[in-house]
Formats: structure tokens, C-alpha cells, sequence
């Protein structure tokens, strides 16, 4: 298995599948709008903005398990976002991250990075790195700014 095999449905309900970014350097982190690290928001669209014309996504995947910082509904959600941080790359519904309940693309990304001292996501915007083949690789934990990892997509992009 890998990235392009699974599939997640954006804030509009449409299905997605992942293999739509073959060929792209790819960033998912799962989000969450009350939260210190929400404004980690504008960094991200910050990236997104100056390297999606050379094969970018980002992902963002709201998240309610941490605190219950994303409490509000899927359009409460995007409207937010886009708001207060003029998001423009795909967010998708809210989705579960751990436990059994976790959707299987966290499952996979958890399989293939694992975090300091587990798999389990400690909280949100904890980000996945996915170079153009679908390989995950790297995570970054949460208090990793955005801009911090500016190198590492840049170095993927230049493959």
C-alpha cells in the first residue's frame, strides 16, 4: 500500500482520492480552528501559495480529539479557515486521527512515520511529508512551524 491508495472526502462531500497527487510533493497535517497552534494556518497558506505552481498540496484534515479544539461543523470549519486565514488549499471533513475510529489514511501515515515515542498523533498540526511517489517521508510534530520545513519541500520539489 501506499498514499495514492486511499481516498477522503473535502468540506464539500466529494470524494478524493490521493492518487489525484501523483507527481506532487504533498503536506498533510490535521488542523484545528481554537487551538495555540491554529495560526500556523498562515504559514501553511504562506507554502502553499509559493509552491503549488511547482507541484505543492496541502492537505488539511480538522481534527476534534485534542481538547475538543475543533469542535464547530465541516462549514463552520471551512468558513473559518478561509476567514480569518484566506486558506485556499483543500481542507477536508473532520476526521478522527487515532483510535479505531481513525480514518485509514492516519492509520497508513501513523504506520509509516512514527512519532517520538509512538505512532499515535500527540496533537494537532502534526504534518506528513509525501515526496511524488506516494512515499511518506517525514513528520513533524506539532510545534514545527511551517516554514521550518520550507527546505525539505523545496528539496522534493527539485526531483
Amino acid at each position: 500500500m501506499n498514499f495514492y491508495d486511499f481516498s477522503a472526502k473535502k468540506m464539500n462531500g466529494q470524494e478524493v482520492k490521493m492518487e489525484e497527487y501523483k507527481n506532487k510533493v504533498v503536506l498533510v497535517v490535521n488542523t484545528a480552528s481554537k487551538c495555540g497552534l491554529t495560526p500556523q494556518f498562515e504559514e501553511l497558506e504562506m507554502l502553499y501559495k509559493d509552491y503549488r505552481e511547482q507541484g505543492l498540496e496541502i492537505l488539511g484534515f480538522p481534527c476534534n480529539q485534542f481538547a475538543k479544539q475543533d469542535s464547530g461543523s465541516n462549514d463552520e470549519i471551512n468558513q473559518f479557515c478561509k476567514l480569518n486565514y484566506g486558506v485556499t488549499f483543500t481542507m477536508f471533513e473532520k476526521i478522527k486521527v487515532n483510535g479505531e475510529d481513525a480514518h485509514p489514511l492516519y492509520k497508513y501515515l501513523k504506520e509509516q512515520e512514527k512519532g517520538f515515542l509512538s505512532k499515535e498523533i500527540k496533537w494537532n498540526f502534526t504534518k506528513f511529508l509525501i515526496d511524488q511517489d506516494g512515499n511518506v517521508v517525514k513528520r513533524y510534530a506539532p510545534t514545527v512551524k511551517p516554514l521550518k520545513i520550507k527546505s525539505d519541500i523545496e528539496n522534493l520539489l527539485k526531483k
